[in-house]
């Protein structure tokens, strides 16, 4: 893709997102997501397979049918209650109306049948994009509205979304396919804290998408798409699969490692709030999603591939990690210690 046209849609991007995330006003915040919308629908489709030509097509549909959803539902609130601000969100309909729009372009369940296909079909850096930039104007809007949302509808979707994120990544042997679950998985914690700790909830999406980034970064480098490739990438570069195995487990949320931090925050608020049954289902059902960390971390430094022969093993190659993976994976490993500070600010 020509690197002038490049700019034009990375900046569209951040023109959509900044739009969305500093407006009052719907019809504004309709329009920076419709931006986003068509930014990104180029940087899936670059490659002219007719896999990426697919997902641009399926995430266009998806996308626009929840923006005019987001639409709708301003314009009933609005026809009830004379309000057009995004925190004045009062009225039931509107507000249901606007969490199926939110559920549709995050993802969740029972919205979530669009991402994995999306995600498989998009290079890794536009799947970053997706996994992350991508999520965060619908997370502001779920943030200003939380108010006014539905708690139970809210726990319901993110119960089924931890289930479901966790048991359909079992099987998978596409890295992006196991990603896409993942980020089912940890929308769940988003959406079932939203409404007690809206501040929580944007913790959790900050510190996942630093390790989301982490991930895909990593992966990028070592050209690594599907299971049997990061069995044997080791040989080609052992630090880079070493620093992956740590992201992983960190993403998984194991304690000594970032990512148990808002898991721990998360299960500690809805405990406060009598939730105490609802946060021990949502934890039991993150080691579904727990096992297939386990199983990326394991393929990519502890094991080889039983039938070795068949895979051409990769030249060692002694390249410099680049920098912003290793802040990255820095980050995403060794935050807990400043966990009181972080819990301060929330």
């Amino acid at each position: 893709m020509n690197p002038q046209a490049k700019l034009v849609f990375a900046t569209s991007l951040l023109l959509g997102t900044t739009i969305t995330i500093s407006s009052n006003h719907w019809i504004l915040a309709w329009t920076g997501l419709e931006i986003n919308t068509l930014a990104i629908l180029p940087l899936i489709s670059k490659s002219h397979h007719p896999r990426a030509v697919e997902a641009a097509t399926k995430y266009f549909l998806v996308q626009a049918t929840a923006s005019a959803l987001v639409l709708f539902s301003s314009m009933t609130n609005a026809w009830y209650t004379g309000q057009w601000d995004i925190t004045q969100l009062t009225h039931p309909t509107s507000s249901l109306i606007l969490t199926s729009a939110i559920a549709i372009k995050l993802g969740l369940v029972p919205f979530h049948f669009w991402f994995p296909e999306v995600l498989q079909g998009s290079p890794l850096i536009t799947g970053l994009l997706l996994s992350t930039a991508m999520k965060f104007p619908p997370i502001t809007l779920l943030f200003l509205t939380s108010k006014s949302l539905n708690p139970a509808l809210l726990t319901t979707m993110a119960i089924l979304s931890a289930a479901l994120g966790g048991w359909m990544g079992l099987n998978q042997t596409q890295t992006r396919k196991i990603l896409a679950f993942s980020s089912i998985s940890h929308l769940s914690w988003m959406a079932i804290i939203i409404t007690y700790s809206p501040k929580l909830a944007l913790l959790n999406f900050y510190l996942y998408t630093l390790m989301t980034a982490a991930i895909f970064l990593t992966l990028n480098s070592m050209q690594v798409l599907k299971l049997p490739t990061l069995m044997t990438s080791w040989t080609k570069s052992p630090a880079l699969s070493a620093v992956l195995l740590l992201a992983l487990l960190s993403l998984a949320g194991l304690p000594p490692l970032t990512g148990f931090l808002p898991k721990w925050l998360i299960v500690q608020e809805l405990t406060k709030q009598e939730m105490a049954p609802t946060a021990t289902i949502i934890s039991l059902l993150s080691l579904l999603s727990l096992f297939f960390y386990l199983r990326l971390a394991y393929s990519s430094t502890i094991t080889l591939p039983p039938h070795t022969t068949n895979h051409m093993k990769r030249w060692h190659i002694n390249k410099p990690i680049n920098t912003s993976i290793a802040i990255l994976t820095t980050l995403s490993i060794m935050l807990l210690p400043i966990s009181p500070m972080i819990i301060t600010i929330v």
